[in-house]
């Protein structure tokens, strides 16, 4: 009996590793797949070869898109509007986490289910009333129209983030520096915040790339060409009748590198921050 415990433990690893494996594959094959058909032209992605790399890659593909797919402005666009939607996501969830979890006060719970709740608001329902106040106080067309909604939509998830991270915190360093005379804002910025960094990595990290693939509100709050964020250069190849599919393909690739660099860049820090909290020492 003693023998076939570490024969089934095995086993289970293996199968373990494998499903991994087959899963990492699924995950990776759709980048891959997306960067071959940009090396194709536009009709040679109907045939029947799925990942074959064509004889003449046509790397034009990507200087024809870096040129009239207007990556530059719209990528510095999508620089300016996530980085501050992400600053001031960051900021606000872990003031916000930080009184969920370390003060007292009424409705606290209240509070926190209504947080919850926003995590359930399907962005399509908000669109429409979104756009009417939008328009009331002259956000449409700019960019804290797009910066506000983003925030709204990050905020719920990161609070729990943050929330999840300060219940593994002990209480006694807080106590502690109060004790040395520490003001409540010194002991958040001093104390806290270097020890709640793997949970501002996770929060910092996922915020940015939820708000640079978002599409659906920068199309329906800007109108204007010159406040487009980086998604928008993919419709720039598209007809009304045809499109150019090779081309999208190349804008497809140059959106999402900087995020797969981003994520690969930081992937540790996430699962720590994203762990942080589920076991007690």
């Amino acid at each position: 009996m003693t023998e076939r415990i570490p024969i089934a433990r095995r086993i289970g690893t293996v199968a373990l590793h494998a499903g991994l494996a087959v899963f990492a594959v699924m995950q990776l094959f759709p980048l891959v797949w997306m960067f071959v058909y940009s090396l194709h032209r536009s009709g040679d992605l109907f045939g029947g070869d799925l990942l074959s790399i064509p004889d003449d890659p046509q790397w034009d593909n990507y200087a024809r898109v870096w040129v009239h797919g207007e990556i530059v402005r719209y990528g510095l666009n999508s620089l300016i509007v996530v980085t501050a939607s992400t600053v001031a996501s960051t900021v606000l969830s872990f003031c916000m986490g930080y009184a969920i979890t370390r003060m007292r006060w009424r409705r606290k719970r209240i509070v926190l289910g209504a947080i919850v709740l926003g995590m359930v608001v399907p962005v399509h329902a908000t669109l429409l009333p979104n756009f009417l106040w939008f328009g009331q106080f002259g956000l449409i067309d700019t960019r804290l129209g797009l910066i506000l909604p983003y925030v709204a939509f990050t905020l719920s998830f990161n609070t729990l983030v943050y929330a999840a991270h300060f219940r593994s915190l002990p209480v006694a360093l807080e106590e502690a520096a109060l004790l040395d005379g520490a003001s409540w804002p010194r002991i958040l910025w001093t104390v806290i915040a270097p020890l709640a960094r793997p949970a501002t990595v996770t929060v910092a990290v996922m915020t940015f790339l939820t708000c640079w693939n978002e599409f659906i509100m920068a199309n329906t709050y800007r109108a204007s060409d010159e406040l487009r964020t980086l998604p928008f250069s993919i419709i720039r190849f598209q007809g009304e009748y045809s499109g150019d599919y090779a081309a999208q393909f190349a804008c497809m690739v140059i959106v999402a590198v900087p995020a797969v660099i981003l994520y690969l860049w930081f992937s540790k820090h996430i699962m720590a921050g994203a762990t942080a909290g589920a076991v007690k020492e």
